[in-house]
């Protein structure tokens, strides 16, 4: 069954309140879309996907764990089954800004982006509550950073906040270090 044919169903079965149904009805329903996906295996050591470099595809993290390294610093690591890596430089039409390794052994569910997207309005979603999921949370931490450097904080605490918004930008190759701002303040 088609991820849009599971999503229609299972809508049609929760109804919602006054005819509305959530955008998003079931997170549970994405695993089983990406399910007939292929899958590729990466060593640890191996890397998924270089920086620079234009793959064209969608990586969704089946099971293991990765770390994402720009310009050789790491900017976190990624073990959350679900995760999906190369999606920003499809959808921006540009290169790759990271590398994404293996740490251990690795399995991913690929797919051509451009096709998945064109075929799956689903598979659109799913990149899209990804990437408003990363969004929402870095703006949370950065409020959060933003109440510490107004209240004199120490470099220790705030040093740990940008980790936290690096960690909620790393997966799709954002940096606050490397996005824009001109120097990383806590080197």
């Amino acid at each position: 069954m088609s991820c849009i044919r599971s999503f229609q169903r299972h809508a049609a079965m929760e109804g919602g309140e006054e005819g509305v149904t959530a955008l998003i009805p079931d997170r549970a329903i994405f695993p089983k879309c990406f399910a007939a996906l292929p899958v590729v295996t990466y060593q640890a050591g191996e890397t998924v996907i270089a920086e620079g470099s234009r793959t064209g595809r969608l990586l969704i993290l089946g099971k293991g764990s990765v770390v994402i390294v720009k310009e050789d610093t790491e900017i976190a690591q990624v073990t959350e089954p679900g995760a999906v890596f190369g999606e920003l430089s499809v959808l921006l039409d540009q290169p790759h800004t990271a590398e994404v390794r293996a740490l251990e052994i690795s399995r991913f569910h690929v797919a051509n982006a451009t096709t998945l997207f064109a075929q799956d309005p689903i598979a659109v979603l799913y990149v899209a509550a990804v990437l408003a999921r990363r969004l929402d949370g870095a703006n949370h931490a950065f409020i959060q950073l933003k109440s510490q450097l107004h209240a004199g904080q120490p470099h220790s605490v705030i040093a740990k906040t940008v980790s936290k918004i690096e960690g909620f930008l790393a997966v799709s190759g954002a940096s606050l270090v490397y996005a824009g701002y001109p120097v990383d303040p806590f080197a």
